[in-house]
């Protein structure tokens, strides 16, 4: 007889499938806040942001609209366009940034070393700044995130042949951007 995994809705009353959630999908999440954020003690706490996110909105998820990676993808880039918000108000407001929780000597320098191994990442991100949003976000989502287009889609709310109009844009949009070769900007076609 076959276990069955737990769903999204059970994790926020059952700690093991929060756990086992946690676990499946903590790379995948670092790696994400590594490519969009270059400060370990950011990506630190935003790795715990957006698992607190998916506790609290868990039974929002609907799996005919997507995957649970896609839905998490969006639950992480709703929190990093959080983040970024706060940050500038913050800035507005002429104010530093303090309350940082510490880290162990090793968990800074596996940050660094992610953050080290996501820089070309970073690099490709920086690229697509002139891009629109609309077409910058799913690009970052097929190309840097290695998300399959419907899983992009999903995770951005769109539907999956405007996902592909989009791309398509984008891609021919970047090709004629300075310093960006073909291969970064065909890649994820799969």
């Amino acid at each position: 007889m076959r276990l069955r995994q737990p769903g999204l809705a059970e994790i926020a009353d059952d700690p093991d499938a929060f756990e086992a959630f946690y676990r499946r999908h903590f790379d995948q999440m670092t790696r994400f806040l590594a490519r969009r954020v270059d400060d370990p003690h950011t990506v630190a706490d935003l790795v715990a942001e957006v698992f607190l996110a998916v506790l609290d909105s868990a039974h929002t998820y609907r799996p005919g609209r997507g995957s649970e990676v896609a839905w998490l993808y969006g639950v992480a880039r709703n929190t990093v366009l959080a983040e970024r918000r706060r940050a500038a108000r913050e800035l507005r407001a002429g104010s530093r940034i303090a309350g940082r929780r510490l880290l162990e000597g090793d968990d800074l320098a596996r940050l660094e070393d992610r953050i080290d191994a996501e820089s070309p990442a970073r690099r490709a991100l920086q690229a697509m700044t002139g891009l629109p949003e609309s077409e910058r976000a799913l690009l970052e989502l097929v190309v840097v995130d290695q998300l399959t287009v419907p899983e992009a889609a999903a995770a951005l709310g769109i539907r999956q042949g405007t996902a592909r109009v989009r791309l398509h844009r984008a891609r021919r949009s970047l090709l004629r951007v300075p310093g960006v070769v073909p291969p970064l900007v065909m890649e994820g076609l799969k």
